[in-house]
């Protein structure tokens, strides 16, 4: 598809109605939700690996076919918007990598992928850590404080903007951003905790 041509997918309207025929099955919706949202995903799928190392055995293009498998599989999905299933996918991608490294860790018994955090918690410095761990400290923070969690999964994983992750949380941007700095702190001292 080149991208010259408009697509009325773009239209939020549009996409809302391919999001309900996607989670009503309708036949033919699945292929054509992948289709619009594929350079979406992918350029989420590739922020990932933006913080993974180089050598990683988990190319992009297969955690957006993965997590939308996973996606598809899960009985009774539904999504209100393009950001709602966006904040979705970028749980689901995570849970893929997080599933992925804890393979490898188990497979070579050594440590599991590192991912470094400079500039996603204002940590510019910050050396790599164990994507296990994170997700671990997302665990405990989603027991604290679940929209805090999201947050943090929503903008690292997902990187979405401030704006999106209110509209999907039904609140306001201020929250989000209020939300951000308490989580983002949290996580940080947790993970320093960690490496003590």
């Amino acid at each position: 598809m080149s991208a010259g041509k408009p697509q009325p997918e773009n239209d939020a309207e549009a996409l809302r109605a391919l999001l309900e025929a996607v989670s009503s099955g309708h036949q033919g919706s699945e292929s054509r939700l992948l289709e619009v949202l594929y350079g979406e995903l992918r350029a989420i799928a590739g922020s990932f690996f933006q913080t993974e190392r180089s050598d990683h055995t988990l190319e992009p293009t297969a955690l957006v076919h993965e997590a939308y498998v996973r996606l598809l599989g899960s009985n009774n999905a539904s999504w209100q918007s393009r950001a709602h299933f966006i904040a979705v996918a970028s749980k689901v991608m995570r849970h893929v990598l997080i599933d992925h490294a804890r393979a490898r860790r188990t497979q070579k018994r050594s440590g599991g992928q590192r991912v470094t955090l400079s500039g996603v918690l204002d940590d510019q410095g910050s050396e790599p850590v164990d994507a296990i761990d994170i997700h671990e400290q997302l665990e405990r923070l989603e027991k604290i404080d679940a929209r805090q969690a999201r947050i943090v999964e929503m903008r690292f994983f997902g990187d979405m903007q401030f704006r999106e992750i209110a509209t999907v949380l039904g609140v306001s941007e201020r929250a989000v951003h209020l939300d951000w700095r308490m989580a983002s702190a949290w996580l940080r001292r947790e993970l320093q905790k960690g490496r003590a």
